[in-house]
């Protein structure tokens, strides 16, 4: 699964609405609806504080749960 599908994916997981876990983070709802449909990535910076804010890490957030190799 791709960044934007993880990031999707966890956030419903935890019942949140791009709102709310912009507000989490101290970033704009839009972005995260860029982030789920993959027009943009994020910095490293909200990358750890997006996976934070998801109880996991950077690299489940990037790799997904199951990751190969």
């Amino acid at each position: 699964m791709s960044f934007s599908e993880n990031l999707k994916e966890l956030r419903e997981g935890y019942n949140l609405s791009q709102a709310e876990l912009a507000k989490r983070v101290g970033i704009a709802q839009s972005a995260i609806a860029h982030y789920e449909r993959g027009v943009k990535l994020p910095n490293i910076i909200t990358a750890v504080d997006l996976s934070n804010a998801l109880g996991t890490t950077c690299e489940k957030l990037v790799m997904g749960e199951n990751k190969e190799g």
